[in-house]
């Protein structure tokens, strides 16, 4: 029978991400041949079923052949460096995919997975991959037109149990449609990844219950991270999100969220925006501490309303702690561009809600706070100081 200890992912976690990293290119280098398909650490290396890796040969089937293989035994797979041209992969249930995870600011290394087909729904595919880890990939869309999104989840409901896939150490990069999307998620993990200029939104969800943490939204073409439909308990903690043309987080409609220490940057319009969704459906209970919010509402990419130059925007709202957040005004890197926003603070319609002890030094070019009423009952707004940039 099968050593499904062999074929597992606990010896890969039980010797942490550093040294499972080193021990898994030195089985890159040297293929046990007694084993045939199957790394010093258990896991099914791609080569052995045929994979190149020279960014020229398409991929695909030698990949998913070895995810499927893993799909028997709950195992995971092993991608060596390389560039691994490829179509939509589908990852089955319980299965890790793990690469080596290198890459500096601007371009992937490592194992890379670079998409060969703009007509696919994605590069990969978590759609029904209960259960699925996905370690050290840096995933390239190459541009190319069609909406295809990085990685996918797309349910037709939530169904009867938790999804709960991790993505952990990726880049994704170069979609021209969202860097992750998330849809009816129930239950997940995204953290120390990059999602880098895509057309799409950095990180878009649908659902609830997921853990952000630690990574870089940077130079997408729409939000940083966004929730259109119904969503709620996520925590965002320790992200740096910047340089988004429709925003820094954006959300619609959510209730029970931790925002914490993230540091949100040069967004096209608000830093963090909580708005209603459908016109009337408001969010409750949220918690906003500790963020540092800076140059906001860039002037040239477009608004889409008069009050998209500010850090942060609340309307129709209960329950909201907006407490101990920093906020700055500026202009482009190297002293370029407009300065911006016009705004640090505009809410409308909250209620039960405190925005305290929030500070606006240089905060913002025309008003500080922007109080559009229409409020319910227990709302303080107090102790906000700070001060408008002069002498531009």
């Amino acid at each position: 029978m099968f050593d499904q200890q062999e074929f597992t992912r606990r010896r890969f976690v039980s010797l942490g991400a550093a040294a499972a990293v080193t021990s898994m290119a030195t089985s890159a280098a040297a293929a046990d041949s007694s084993r045939g398909q199957v790394t010093d650490q258990g896991m099914l290396n791609v080569l052995a079923f045929g994979a190149r890796r020279d960014g020229v040969s398409d991929d695909t089937a030698a990949i998913q052949k070895a995810l499927d293989e893993a799909g028997k035994y709950n195992g995971s797979v092993f991608l060596p460096e390389g560039v691994y041209r490829c179509s939509e992969l589908q990852v089955p249930a319980g299965v890790g995919m793990h690469g080596l995870p290198t890459s500096s600011y601007s371009r992937g290394m490592g194992t890379i997975l670079k998409l060969a087909n703009g007509d696919a729904r994605c590069l990969i595919n978590l759609t029904g991959a209960y259960g699925a880890y996905l370690f050290g990939l840096c995933l390239h869309g190459g541009d190319l037109q069609g909406g295809a999104h990085g990685i996918l989840v797309d349910k037709p409901d939530y169904g009867t149990q938790e999804d709960t896939p991790r993505i952990d150490m990726c880049r994704v990069e170069h979609f021209t449609g969202d860097g992750i999307r998330l849809e009816r998620i129930w239950c997940f993990c995204v953290r120390h990844s990059h999602a880098f200029l895509n057309k799409g939104c950095g990180l878009r969800i649908r659902g609830w219950d997921g853990f952000i943490l630690d990574n870089w939204f940077s130079g997408n073409g729409k939000a940083g991270f966004v929730a259109y439909d119904e969503n709620a308990s996520n925590t965002l903690t320790g992200n740096r999100i910047e340089w988004n043309r429709e925003g820094g987080i954006v959300i619609h409609g959510g209730n029970h969220y931790n925002i914490t220490g993230n540091y949100i940057d040069r967004s096209g319009r608000i830093g963090i925006a909580v708005l209603p969704r459908d016109g009337d459906k408001g969010s409750h209970t949220l918690a906003v501490t500790g963020n540092v919010i800076y140059r906001s509402g860039k002037p040239d990419w477009g608004r889409g309303d008069a009050f998209d130059s500010a850090h942060v925007r609340f309307e129709s709202v209960k329950g909201l702690a907006f407490t101990g957040n920093a906020m700055n005004s500026g202009r482009d890197d190297g002293g370029k561009g407009e300065y911006s926003p016009e705004y640090c603070i505009i809410v409308k319609q909250l209620e039960h809600s405190v925005i305290k002890d929030n500070v606006m030094f240089n905060g913002a070019l025309k008003q500080l706070v922007l109080d559009q009423g229409g409020h319910g009952p227990e709302v303080i707004i107090k102790d906000n100081v700070g001060s408008l940039r002069n002498g531009l």
